[in-house]
C-alpha cells in the first residue's frame, strides 16, 4: 500500500507529490544528455586536471621519472530555482479523485517549470519567470566556440562546430541538444536523389541520436519563450559528461500553503486561494570550453 501524506486537501500519495524530481530529469536537456552527481550542500568543489598527467614504462630496477600534469579546483554554485501556483480553495473540497487528477496536472506543469529552469540557467544565466539575465558568471553560452549560420545547411554547421570542440583532440563531443526548429530542420535536409538525409530524425520529435551522438531537442536551447526574441542558438554540441557537472542539493517536495501572501499577490484567505510550492535547489559548474554553438547569423 503507498504511504499517504494527509492535510486539508485530503489525502494525497506522496508519489503525487514527490515525483516532480523525477519529472525534472526527463524533461530538460540538461538532464537528458548529462548525468546528475551528487552534491553536498552550499557552494562545493570538484577536482580538474587543466594538465593531465601521462604514463610511463619503468624497465626493471630504473628510476621512476616525475609525472607531468597539476590539478586544480573548480566551484559548483548552488541555484534555487522555486514554482509558486495559486488556485481557488473550492478545490480543497473536492472529491478524492478530483484532487489526485488536479495534483498530477499541476505536478507535471511545476516539474516542466523546473526542468526548464536548470536549462536556462545553465545555458543562459536567465531567470525564467523575468526572462532576463542574472549576474551569475559561469554557464555555458560564454564559449568562445561559435558558428554562425550563413548559406550552409544545418548538418554543416554542426560538423563545423563538432571541429572547434575537438579542436587538438583534448575534448571528445559526447552529446548534442538541439532547439525544435533545428531539429525540424535537419529531418527536412534532402541528400542528392531529393530522399531525407536523416530519415531518422522525422519531425525532429523525441529524436535521442543525432550523427552518432545522445542528442536531445527542447526550446531552451533557443531560450523561448522565456528570453524575448530568443537566444539565436540552434544547437549545442559538446562534452556533456565531463564538461557539465551538475546535481540537486535539496529537494523540497510541494507543499500547501493556506496563509498569507507568498507571492506578493495578496492575502490568500482574503482571495479566497491556496497557493502550491515546489522548490529545487540546483548546483552546477560549466567548462564552457568544451562546448559550440550553432547560431542565427549576426546581422
Amino acid at each position: 500500500m503507498a504511504s499517504v501524506a494527509t492535510s486539508q486537501f485530503g489525502t494525497i500519495a506522496n508519489e503525487h507529490l514527490m515525483g516532480v524530481i523525477k519529472a525534472i530529469q526527463g524533461g530538460s536537456t540538461v538532464a537528458a544528455l548529462s548525468g546528475q552527481e551528487p552534491m553536498r550542500f552550499g557552494t562545493g568543489e570538484i577536482v580538474t586536471f587543466p594538465t593531465a598527467p601521462k604514463a610511463e614504462f619503468v624497465a626493471e630496477g630504473a628510476a621512476k621519472s616525475p609525472s607531468p600534469g597539476a590539478f586544480s579546483t573548480v566551484k559548483t554554485t548552488p541555484h534555487k530555482a522555486q514554482v509558486t501556483v495559486r488556485l481557488n480553495e473550492e478545490v480543497k473540497w473536492a472529491d478524492e479523485d478530483y484532487q489526485l487528477e488536479a495534483m498530477q496536472t499541476l505536478r507535471d506543469a511545476i516539474a516542466k517549470a523546473l526542468s526548464r529552469a536548470l536549462d536556462l540557467g545553465l545555458y543562459y544565466r536567465v531567470n525564467p519567470l523575468t526572462g532576463s539575465a542574472t549576474s551569475w558568471t559561469n554557464y555555458l553560452n560564454t564559449t568562445t566556440n561559435r558558428v554562425e549560420r550563413n548559406t550552409a545547411t544545418l548538418d554543416t554547421d554542426i560538423r563545423t562546430a563538432a571541429g572547434l570542440v575537438i579542436g587538438n583532440g583534448e575534448y571528445t563531443p559526447t552529446g548534442i541538444a538541439l532547439s525544435s526548429a533545428a531539429a525540424f530542420e535537419l529531418g527536412g535536409i534532402l541528400d542528392t536523389n531529393l530522399r531525407p538525409k536523416y530519415p531518422e530524425v522525422g519531425f525532429g520529435v523525441n529524436l535521442s541520436n543525432f550523427m552518432g551522438l545522445q542528442s536531445s531537442v527542447s526550446s531552451t536551447v533557443a531560450g523561448l519563450p522565456e528570453i524575448s526574441g530568443g537566444t539565436g542558438v540552434q544547437s549545442i554540441i559538446g562534452d556533456f559528461r565531463e564538461g557539465v557537472r551538475w546535481g540537486i542539493q535539496r529537494e523540497i517536495p510541494i507543499g500547501l500553503i493556506e496563509y498569507g501572501d507568498p507571492d506578493g499577490l495578496g492575502d490568500l484567505k482574503r482571495n479566497n486561494q491556496i497557493a502550491l510550492r515546489a522548490e529545487v535547489q540546483y548546483a552546477w559548474y560549466v567548462d564552457a570550453a568544451r562546448f559550440a554553438v550553432v547560431e542565427d547569423a549576426v546581422s
